[in-house]
């Protein structure tokens, strides 16, 4: 087998064409990957374009004797799209993230033209179609033409490679089953490091068990050791195909008590969720920069990687293996279920599955998120869809459970709970509920009611701009402290309850939402403790990295961004994983402090001043300088409604858009008010907008949130002044 990159002199023109009449002249050429959505995606406003875009490629094609099969492989499309070859239809492939193929055998000549039709158009079919990121279009990763004999490897089984290896600890040893799909041949010789194994072939299958003596099992970040396996197809003793693979032996469980278990020990699951995309690159990500982006995730120095929110690029997962990231993946069946959509959640699910079986890295496999809070919830349709999914997971995968991650208000009692083996809950206590004490409410009362199941944390967070500083941080002011004091809050609690199986930080970057509109940057999602760009990490990665990373000694002053000053006395919070920190103030000693990774100085200033902060041969330092008055370029300005209510003067015994949407609805005058919104929010295009229109259901997974946050949300189709006259109306209804 032979693979040939195919990324080179691609022509583009972001429009549905005749396959039959290509014009050159109208195209742009391109090399892959590429998006047409990684400008207009990220913008906000939600009006990104969702359409058609071809692609073409011209080549020329002399058939190989030695290898006279040909196929094309895409490593994924967003989000649907249909293949030509010289004017003849080949394929269609429906989902976004995933590898599929098709032979071209048949309907190659000496000179080709291959066309691919990529579209993310709106549908009721293909996941997702509701979700807080972009969907970004195009040919975003990388294409192959793939060349073989007659007798090879099944390529055409959900883009698999057709090889799956199944490692058992016993003990001492360790079972290995290996499985085989080809096409063709009779024969399999395995090679793994000095042992050789024969399969053989019948029907197109294959199996064979044999044992490891004292096998060096993969362990995380300990010891991510990777065994290589070489598998030959011979056809009469002759080779005919070839194939390399990794995997690693591990064992694992899940404690509802005690958490996560790897190799029988007790291996706390603490680390962040990610995204694939990055600042005017969209999803086109180069090696290099998912490289960037796992040095980072280490640098924190979190174990654990939930790959939201649909499958991600081979290559990130073959880094986790090597890193010894323990990895959650998923599909992208997210925020409303689709009736008609079921066939598509099984397909993506058997490509998942399939595609990535054989990283040791992944441990389990995620059905859905936040799927109730667009509507259906507890629906026949969604909980049999789910019941399915499972199914298909544990015919599939004997070796890992299923989970979820649970809208913030799913009934904790609810059908949907029991469904996976495990569960996590997506909460933000503190940034769009109420705030950080939820955290420990919620989870002890569900671990109290439901002691035999696992549960986790799979997302929490608060946006942050890194030039919104403020020296009294608070909910919704978008500040970096604010930021700090809310991830140094949970991570008070987190690490208080051993029994949360898995923790993941939403988000380790910036990511584009189109439908945002707030925190002074439009069109992105803030949570991220990296910025999109990845070229500022914000003041709470050193919080983490100060927790999780015991290696690489540093100290990190706070607030470093907040220069003009106009408090006469300022807090200088020092982030480190050193026991002792020593502040100076223009070169002359303030204090010495012993503390456990957050060290806090009062200081006097006036004027500017150097501050340095050091620890043995460690040390930072900033300048800050006292200002008459406060540097309003810190402060929030009136992008989204979330921010303006902090703004404006509201009356305290009155309705407000600071209230939730429990309390609105409990007044009799206040609830139509919110009705009314509601309605309005449902013909907006932004994240809720399929979630609105007075379902009871829905209202009731946001009766916690304040109405400013659902506005905040709409994606723009509820106006500032709009947003005013609303505080207004309800200004006049006395408590």
């Amino acid at each position: 087998m032979r693979k040939i990159l195919f990324n080179d002199n691609w022509y583009f023109l972001k429009e549905d064409v005749n396959v039959n009449c290509f014009i050159k002249d109208k195209y742009e050429l391109i090399n892959l990957p590429h998006t047409y959505n990684n400008i207009d995606g990220q913008d906000g406003g939600d009006d990104y374009y969702r359409g058609y875009a071809t692609y073409v490629k011209e080549f020329e094609y002399k058939v190989n004797d030695d290898n006279p099969k040909c196929f094309i492989e895409f490593r994924g499309v967003g989000q649907s799209c249909d293949v030509y070859l010289n004017g003849t239809y080949i394929g269609n492939h429906q989902g976004g993230y995933s590898t599929f193929r098709f032979e071209l055998t048949d309907y190659l000549k000496e000179d080709n033209l291959l066309v691919v039709k990529s579209n993310n158009l709106k549908n009721e079919t293909v996941y997702p179609q509701m979700a807080d990121f972009t969907f970004y279009g195009g040919i975003y990763r990388d294409v192959y033409l793939i060349e073989c004999a007659s007798e090879h490897f099944d390529l055409l089984d959900h883009g698999s490679n057709g090889l799956i290896v199944t490692p058992k600890v016993l003990d001492d040893k360790a079972e290995i089953e290996v499985e085989a799909w080809v096409s063709g041949g009779d024969k399999i010789e395995l090679n793994i490091e000095d042992i050789k194994v024969e399969m053989n072939i019948e029907n197109r299958y294959g199996k064979v068990m044999f044992n490891i003596d004292n096998p060096r099992l993969w362990d995380g970040l300990n010891d991510p050791y990777l065994y290589n396996l070489s598998a030959t197809l011979l056809k009469n003793n002759e080779i005919k195909d070839k194939l390399d693979l990794r995997f690693g032996i591990r064992e694992f469980s899940f404690d509802p008590n005690k958490g996560f278990f790897l190799n029988g020990k007790a291996y706390p699951l603490r680390g962040v969720s990610k995204h694939q995309d990055r600042l005017n690159v969209g999803n086109a990500v180069s090696k290099e920069n998912l490289k960037e982006d796992m040095q980072l995730i280490k640098e924190v120095g979190a174990n654990t990687i939930r790959l939201a929110h649909y499958q991600h690029d081979q290559y990130f997962y073959d880094l986790c293996d090597e890193e010894g990231m323990v990895v959650w993946a998923e599909i992208p069946y997210i925020s409303r279920h689709m009736p008609n959509g079921k066939e598509n959640t099984l397909s993506q699910m058997e490509e998942l599955i399939k595609q990535n079986y054989n990283h040791p890295s992944i441990v389990c496999w995620g059905l859905s998120n936040e799927i109730t809070i667009g509507g259906g919830a507890e629906s026949d349709s969604l909980l049999n869809n789910h019941r399915e999914l499972n199914d298909l997971v544990h015919k599939l995968d004997k070796t890992r459970p299923t989970t979820m991650a649970h809208v913030m208000n799913q009934d904790p009692h609810g059908t949907i709970i029991g469904i996976p083996d495990i569960a996590s809950y997506n909460h933000y206590y503190g940034w769009y509920v109420g705030d950080t004490s939820g955290y420990a409410r919620f989870f002890d009362k569900f671990h109290q009611e439901h002691p035999n199941y696992c549960i986790g944390l799979s997302e929490y967070g608060a946006d942050a701009n890194p030039k919104l500083h403020s020296n009294k941080p608070k909910k919704g002011d978008y500040t970096e402290e604010y930021q700090c004091k809310y991830h140094e809050e949970v991570l008070e609690f987190i690490n208080e309850r051993e029994y949360l199986w898995a923790t993941h930080v939403w988000n380790m970057f910036d990511f584009a939402a189109d439908a945002r509109r707030e925190g002074d940057n439009l069109g992105k999602n803030q949570k991220g403790l990296v910025t999109m760009d990845r070229k500022l990490k914000k003041d709470s990665f050193y919080l983490y990295k100060a927790y999780w990373n015991k290696e690489d000694k540093f100290v990190h002053i706070c607030s470093r961004r907040y220069i003009n000053r106009h408090e006469e006395e300022t807090e200088i919070k020092v982030y480190s994983n050193l026991d002792e920190v020593s502040l100076y103030v223009d070169n002359q000693l303030i204090e010495t402090k012993k503390a456990d990774k957050i060290f806090r100085f009062v200081v006097p200033i006036k004027g500017e001043h150097n501050i340095k902060a050091v620890s043995g041969e460690y040390l930072d330092e900033i300048v800050i300088k006292h200002v008459p008055e406060k540097d309003e370029s810190y402060v929030l300005k009136e992008t989204g409604a979330m921010n303006w209510f902090n703004q404006e003067e509201i009356k305290e015994d009155y309705y407000s858009i600071a209230d939730t949407i429990e309390s609105l609805l409990s007044n009799e005058e206040t609830a139509v008010i919110v009705k009314e919104i509601m309605e309005q929010v449902s013909k907006s295009n932004g994240t809720l907008s399929d979630s609105a229109n007075n379902n009871p259901n829905i209202i009731e997974s946001l009766k916690q949130m304040e109405l400013a946050t659902i506005l905040t949300l709409s994606g723009g189709g509820i106006k500032n002044e709009d947003i005013k006259k609303i505080n207004k109306r309800l200004q006049n209804i006395k408590k």
